[in-house]
């Protein structure tokens, strides 16, 4: 019988999820232990720390993690206490100022693309509302000792989770970030390889293309990701998070360039001499070799023999037109940059020293988003204390604090896979009551009470919880069963409240009523519109168009910018597959425009300083028109600035053919100006 992948995790774990799962419950264990030797009075809270350290149990990244999460968490410790200093008297203010801090710290996580430092914002932002809402639970025992009490307690909870699961990650079967990018920037290359095949393969379809496109990008944001976290480890860890930076940023170069070639080979065959075409049908030959090998030097060699081709044919200055001089040093150039990709490969496999370094792909910060996170969690958190107020249980902190946390950690989820989450969330949350409540806390309360019984009896659901949270889609369920468990039982020293079945179960309720109000919120408030998204980041693009001749290094840096954003607008196509992908193509198009004109930027700077002017006009014309065909608009403005550039030329001592090189990259570039318009007017 064929198993759903969901059964498969359960019923036919792999030897990793086993070995996973008993490390979590180690640190767990260890948690536990190091707190209530301790004395803490919520132990149970090292355990909720431990668990978020589960998510991505990698060396570099557990770390980087511990540290974002002691970080926030000290940060929130001071805020709650400057909170209740200040307004332990007058409650509403102090929920207001607590609102206040949330909204704050979930729209500054909106703006981070790593989850860990979104987990560092979501730790401020709760640590905060632990403190505060603890006190005010007996606000009468409130005193400034209390206050301080309470929050050295919360602190040193979540700290001793976060060590004592660092600790584990490390000593125990240790798995390193290191070995995560090596497979990473494997995948990459082959993927950048075959989109490379497919955009010289003249069989190629539109859709192939795009698919290639898409998964590369998916694959670029995960390494640029964990590339951060493994500075971590050890003393290589710095030049592997270098060279996978400079993987990714020549990979984006890959992408803007080839463009010129698959889009001239559609549009204009007739243009490309038949001694270029044959070299370039011979390149995509040997891309897909380079896919398919295993061999480094070999791909290495074929490369840097391709390389050696298009050089001897471009300096054979008997054999070739403008145009075909032109396209040989582009493609000279994209050769220069498949080496260096394969170089930083290289050095991530065999940990190697990298010299060379790139700026790292940067998040696309949307103030709009940014707004929308802060305002549905601050809601969320208002919802909840209304809930308090008016109900005056105990239990609907509960309702304060996790969905708040959710919302925060969620919030760049997609819509769809949003709603799968919070839905299987709540079927974790619906296991862990009856584990909660007639399994554990059935048996704990006919044992001694010793350690070793608590820790035996809660090491099987959280097994079972790990083995779901190691594989992604059965996260959610892990994460529905093993916080809700933790907070029911409440395991310590002191568990008289957790043996009151009245007061777990309304716990339970609570979450799960947190998690669906959460649910209603994320599907009232969803944000800016795609339309507006999409205008947003066009704008964005156009923005650093403009400003692109101001960077010492143009092309990396524009990248580095373009990167996210190309991901969204390929999302943004997936969500209406009858535009065909024109988002995506507009997204490239800016790409290779920035590289286009950098080069040009570059290559005239010298040349005479009374051509900066013009130059300069040239550049924001380029931005504009780009901004007016993603309208379906042309505009004049290109055509005319690309004139007076051209004439301008000729009063310099530049050669006539480059000269010509020039004035056929500005009509090439204006007619798919008007392509691109079309395209959109037609939609």
């Amino acid at each position: 019988m064929q198993l759903s992948p969901v059964q498969a995790v359960f019923l036919t774990p792999s030897k990793a999820s086993v070995i996973f799962a008993t490390k979590g419950v180690i640190a767990m264990a260890l948690s536990l232990l190091v707190a209530m030797y301790l004395n803490l009075d919520r132990p149970y809270w090292a355990l909720i720390s431990a668990v978020f350290l589960q998510l991505r149990p990698q060396s570099g990244l557990v770390i980087e993690k511990s540290l974002c999460q002691i970080f926030g968490t000290l940060i929130g410790g001071a805020v709650g206490i400057a909170i209740l200093e200040a307004f332990v008297s007058y409650p509403e203010l102090a929920i207001g100022a607590l609102a206040l801090w949330l909204g704050i710290n979930a729209t500054a996580s909106a703006m981070m693309r790593s989850t860990n430092f979104i987990y560092a914002f979501a730790m401020a932002g709760i640590t905060a509302c632990i403190i505060v809402l603890l006190v005010m639970v007996n606000p009468a025992t409130a005193s400034s000792q209390t206050i301080f009490a309470v929050a050295q307690a919360r602190i040193s909870e979540i700290v001793v989770g976060s060590i004592c699961a660092a600790l584990v990650s490390q000593l125990l079967w240790p798995v390193s970030v290191a070995q995560i990018l090596q497979q990473q920037a494997r995948t990459v290359v082959n993927q950048t390889l075959d989109y490379l095949a497919a955009e010289l393969a003249k069989d190629s379809s539109h859709e192939q293309r795009h698919q290639h496109i898409d998964t590369i990008l998916a694959s670029l944001t995960a390494l640029t990701d964990d590339a951060t976290a493994v500075t971590y480890e050890g003393p290589l860890g710095p030049g592997r998070s270098r060279a996978a930076n400079l993987l990714c940023n020549k990979v984006m170069s890959l992408l803007a360039v080839i463009q010129i070639f698959g889009r001239l080979q559609r549009n204009h065959p007739e243009q490309i001499p038949p001694s270029l075409n044959k070299m370039l049908a011979s390149l995509s030959s040997d891309f897909s070799r380079m896919s398919a090998s295993q061999d480094f030097d070999e791909c290495y060699q074929l490369a840097k023999a391709q390389r050696g081709q298009f050089l001897q044919q471009r300096n054979d200055s008997h054999c070739e037109t403008p145009l075909e001089r032109r396209l040989l040093r582009v493609a000279s150039e994209l050769i220069s940059d498949l080496m260096l990709v394969m170089k930083a490969y290289d050095a991530l496999q065999n940990s190697s020293t990298v010299r060379l370094n790139a700026p790292a792909l940067v998040p696309h910060r949307d103030p709009l988003v940014g707004l929308t996170t802060g305002l549905r969690t601050t809601l969320m958190f208002l919802i909840g204390a209304g809930i308090w107020i008016g109900t005056g249980s105990a239990s609907a902190l509960m309702i304060m604090l996790l969905p708040v946390i959710f919302s925060i950690m969620l919030a760049r989820l997609p819509m769809v896979i949003l709603m799968v989450v919070l839905k299987r969330l709540l079927i974790g949350i619906a296991i862990s009551t009856p584990l909660a409540i007639f399994f554990a806390l059935n048996l704990l309360a006919q044992s001694s009470g010793d350690f070793e019984l608590l820790v035996l009896i809660l090491a099987g659901p959280f097994f079972v919880g790990l083995i779901a949270l190691s594989n992604q889609p059965t996260l959610p369920y892990g994460l529905g069963i093993c916080i809700p468990f933790v907070i029911l039982v409440q395991p310590g020293n002191d568990m008289s409240r957790a043996f009151s079945i009245d007061y777990t179960v309304s716990n339970a309720f609570a979450i799960a009523v947190g998690v669906t109000i959460l649910i209603c919120l994320f599907r009232m408030i969803t944000g800016p519109s795609a339309a507006m998204m999409q205008a947003f980041l066009i704008k964005s693009a156009v923005k650093d168009l403009r400003q692109l001749h101001k960077h010492h290094n143009p092309e990396d840096w524009f990248n580095a910018r373009m990167g996210e954003r190309l991901l969204r607008l390929t999302n943004a196509d997936k969500g209406s597959p009858a535009a065909g992908h024109r988002l995506t193509d507009l997204g490239l198009t800016g790409l290779n425009l920035g590289h286009i004109s950098a080069r040009l930027q570059r290559s005239l700077r010298s040349v005479d300083d009374d051509i900066t002017p013009l130059l300069n006009d040239w550049q924001n014309a380029l931005a504009d028109a780009y901004l007016a065909a993603s309208r379906g608009e042309t505009s004049s403005h290109f055509t005319n600035a690309s004139n007076a550039l051209v004439l301008a030329l000729q009063q310099t001592e530049i050669s006539q053919q480059q000269r010509q090189v020039i004035e056929g990259m500005c009509e090439r570039i204006a007619m798919t100006f008007e392509r691109t318009a079309e395209g959109f007017r037609s939609h």
